[in-house]
């Protein structure tokens, strides 16, 4: 550790910017992927708590109250939509006279279900770009500052007339420790990225799922 601190102390201003912005980069990326994989975890939780209580119910306002307990999940929240289509279709009904326990369009429930797929989706992917911009761009930062060691390199060579390891090794260290920190931040993030596309395909596909049992429950209940 106290080397790489003398290595950092011996970097210009212009490599210390750049591994300064790169550990920005790091900190943040790492603190994102701790709190989105502690969303997913309790995403999850909440799914297969809702999901089980709304396989267990035979009508949909048994399911009330396991979706509000279950708030964060979204199946809870697709349930939501659902359930308050359902009951704006029953008071247009209403007005016109129609006995109840009828619906008026399953298609425009399944509209407000694939909403709010879009809503709870959008939700779980917040701030993942954030991931995909430190995975992209951070190498090329890194690269900034090797390519600034490399010119410090030939500088130091010119002013001395030397080509002794002794003026070449700054130059040179600077350039791979900006090398390296940018592959640093970067490898952790892209990797984080990947995984957590794989667990929001299994959520979106969850969703769809839940789409279908709340469709085929509707029209076992209202037709």
């Amino acid at each position: 550790m106290g080397e790489l601190f003398q290595a950092f102390g011996s970097t210009g201003w212009i490599a210390r910017f750049v591994l300064a912005l790169l550990a920005a980069f790091s900190i943040a990326s790492w603190t994102l992927m701790v709190l989105k994989l502690r969303q997913l975890r309790r995403v999850d939780a909440a799914n297969r708590a809702f999901q089980a209580e709304f396989r267990k119910a035979t009508r949909l306002a048994d399911v009330q109250a396991a979706a509000a307990k279950n708030s964060t999940a979204p199946l809870a929240g697709m349930f939501r939509a659902g359930y308050i289509e359902l009951e704006a279709q029953a008071r247009v009904l209403q007005r016109a006279g129609q006995p109840a326990g009828q619906i008026k369009s399953l298609a425009g429930i399944e509209r407000a279900l694939q909403r709010a797929i879009g809503v709870e989706s959008g939700r779980l992917q917040r701030f993942l770009p954030f991931l995909a911009t430190t995975a992209s761009a951070c190498p090329f930062i890194g690269l900034f500052g090797t390519v600034w060691g490399i010119m410090t390199t030939f500088q130091a060579i010119a002013r001395s007339g030397s080509t002794s390891i002794v003026t070449v090794a700054p130059g040179i260290a600077e350039a791979l420790i900006n090398t390296a920190a940018g592959l640093a931040a970067a490898i952790p993030a892209v990797v984080a990225y990947n995984a957590f596309l794989g667990s929001l395909r299994r959520q979106r596909g969850a969703m769809e799922d839940f789409l279908l049992e709340f469709l085929n429950l509707t029209e076992r209940t209202f037709t």
